[in-house]
């Protein structure tokens, strides 16, 4: 249902690199300003992006964006490869509704927060 979800962020380059190696995915569209991550063209996407605006990327109060996994074991390696990447912990792996939804959440280097949750 998703085709993508767009974050505004600080450093483009930066964020690129971010999440091209975070997902094992690349760069499938860049146009100067904004740059669509994903692994194919059919997948949901990542859009990473200066402001249209021009004014100053900031995090929303509440916004998230949330990636699925196959394992429980996935969503650690994520967490942890997000944290060797430079993001910051906003809540260690572990499950959040009991036998039903495992999660883990990061800020990334601007301050957007990702969650990556198997449900159980």
């Amino acid at each position: 249902m998703i085709g993508y979800s767009t974050i505004g962020v600080k450093d483009l380059d930066a964020a690129k690199e971010f999440y091209c190696n975070l997902f094992g995915a690349e760069v499938l569209v860049d146009v100067g300003r904004l740059a669509m991550i994903g692994k194919s063209a059919a997948e949901p996407k990542l859009a990473v992006c200066v402001p249209f605006n021009e004014e100053p990327a900031h995090p929303g109060n509440g916004n998230m964006v949330a990636f699925t996994a196959d394992t429980t074991e996935d969503v650690d390696a994520l967490y942890n490869k997000a944290i060797e990447l430079g993001a910051t912990c906003d809540g260690a792996p572990g499950e959040r509704i009991p036998d039903v939804f495992y999660g883990a959440y990061v800020k990334d280097v601007d301050g957007n927060k990702l969650a990556f949750f198997k449900f159980l």
